[in-house]
């Protein structure tokens, strides 16, 4: 009788110790994600001094009210609360945002139940309308330990289409140091040479980071105003083809999704293209361990498109010409995950 109960329990103890070990192999390996949103026109309803906010007051070219302004934000808080949770219950550890107006706004945003979790950097910025980047993120994955904006210089002397600046914000996600430059560059109405100027500055920016720490993983995202095979993302050094990433240079998966896939993040004239790019450095794609790229899609649910008159499939955005369409953005918001081993 004795025997049987040891050996009954000898069973029960290996049970439980095979049920352990194999939740400490789920655990092993965990999914995190990095995302970018263009929040297109998130302004508020009061008069900065010294910024052209006019179009966006209750007596300018759009109206623009209490009413559509929280629509604006509940909307925003809509998209960003969704990013990711299909595969990362917990959603982005941080999204890089453009298009903010100032603090004001952000405080407002994050307000939205649905964004509680998240926190912000933001620096005002040199636009003459006043929109700047801005860094989300959610303090119980990612801690901030440095942040700056690093002005652009002026492209042969204007400063009229001056760059937004470059957010850089330095901190540790899963325990390992990553660093993030959000960008928004130059229109294209501004000519190309104006973004290739621009990629010029992150490349430096790049490496002076990487004189400081040659194994750095460093992510480079924004609103960038080309496509992944445009002349400036060229200059940046954002390749194709993961194999051919040079020791300092990035992986830009958007390039296949583009231009294999067919794609894009925003629709002008019947054509894609994908200006909202989240590129990553070589120490993200190699190694047995640490925090690696481990996949990128574009955040397309039903509700982000039109579904009548001519611009049927195209991102709904807030207003079409003057008219209040009530929607998200012009642009789709942009993914990349991140598996810690």
């Amino acid at each position: 009788m004795k025997r049987k109960y040891l050996l009954r329990l000898s069973m029960l103890a290996l049970c439980v110790y095979l049920l352990l070990a194999q939740g400490c192999g789920k655990r092993k390996s965990e999914l995190y994600s990095v995302a970018f949103y263009n929040l297109e026109n998130l302004f508020d309803t009061i008069h900065d001094d010294g910024k052209n906010d006019y179009d966006f007051l209750p007596d300018g070219r759009y109206a623009w009210n209490t009413t559509k302004y929280e629509a604006k934000l509940k909307n925003l808080a809509h998209v960003l609360s969704e990013l990711s949770r299909g595969k990362v219950t917990q959603g982005p550890a941080c999204i890089g945002v453009a298009e903010v107006e100032n603090k004001r706004v952000l405080d407002d945003l994050l307000k939205q139940p649905a964004l509680s979790q998240y926190r912000y950097v933001h620096y005002e910025g040199p636009d003459e309308r006043g929109i700047d980047c801005a860094l989300l993120y959610d303090s119980l994955q990612f801690q901030v330990k440095h942040s700056k904006l690093v002005y652009s210089a002026p492209f042969e002397g204007d400063t009229t289409d001056l760059t937004r600046g470059f957010l850089v914000v330095d901190g540790s996600l899963a325990g390992e140091r990553l660093c993030l430059i959000v960008n928004h560059w130059p229109s294209r109405g501004s000519g190309e040479e104006y973004r290739i100027h621009a990629a010029r500055q992150v490349k430096a920016l790049k490496d002076s980071l990487f004189r400081e720490d040659r194994h750095l993983k460093l992510i480079v995202m924004g609103d960038l105003n080309d496509d992944p095979m445009d002349e400036s993302l060229q200059v940046l050094g954002a390749r194709k083809d993961r194999e051919q990433v040079g020791e300092q240079e990035f992986y830009n998966p958007w390039w296949k999704t583009l231009e294999d896939d067919g794609i894009g993040t925003l629709c002008y004239r019947g054509k894609w293209n994908l200006f909202d790019q989240i590129v990553l450095t070589r120490p993200l794609l190699e190694g047995q361990g640490g925090l690696l790229y481990d996949g990128n899609e574009v955040f397309r649910p039903d509700y982000l498109f039109q579904h009548d008159d001519k611009y049927e499939g195209y991102p709904l955005r807030t207003h079409g010409g003057r008219k209040w369409l009530n929607g998200y953005s012009d642009h789709l918001p942009t993914i990349v995950y991140l598996r810690k081993h």
